[in-house]
């Protein structure tokens, strides 16, 4: 496998987000364990995103053939499993930054000098709903209503 040119880091290939935002501090308790609705999170995303990607691998087998159908269905699959990803990374750098950690080292565990543009509305929303915490609009965000039953499924 091919490594990234010295200095590079892959985190530098993100592209900024117009929506970029930093959450402000909302320090929960903390313990010295890991919140269950975070390994939740994790674990839900995790699956959609390994999903996505074993349907990568297997589409070369059936549509070795036909490259046009081949590169539409594979990028598809990597562009959903990206959304994931980036949704997972924000919300949890959300989490961090309502937990009033050090900006310096947000930065440095994001490997990124711009952390915020990590974090999005959906990020926001998907915190909210994972916190329990209540929406500012009169309907609720889907992903709200997503992290609101990632959080439920963990208890």
């Amino acid at each position: 496998m091919p490594s990234l040119p010295a200095g590079c880091r892959l985190s530098d290939a993100l592209l900024p987000t117009s929506e970029a935002r930093t959450v402000p501090p909302a320090p929960c308790p903390a313990g010295e364990g890991v919140a269950p609705e975070l390994l939740a999170l994790v674990t839900y995303h995790c699956r959609h995103i390994n999903a996505y990607l074993a349907r990568d691998q297997s589409l070369g087998n059936q549509h070795e053939d036909w490259m046009g159908e081949w590169q539409r269905l594979v990028l598809y699959a990597l562009t959903d499993a990206l959304a994931h990803n980036h949704l997972l990374v924000g919300t949890i750098a959300a989490y961090i930054q309502r937990q009033d950690l050090d900006a310096d080292l947000l930065r440095r565990y994001l490997q990124s000098p711009h952390p915020d543009r990590c974090i999005t509305g959906e990020a926001v929303d998907h915190l909210d709903g994972l916190t329990g915490a209540v929406p500012e609009r009169s309907t609720e965000p889907t992903w709200a209503a997503v992290g609101r039953r990632i959080a439920r499924d963990a208890r």
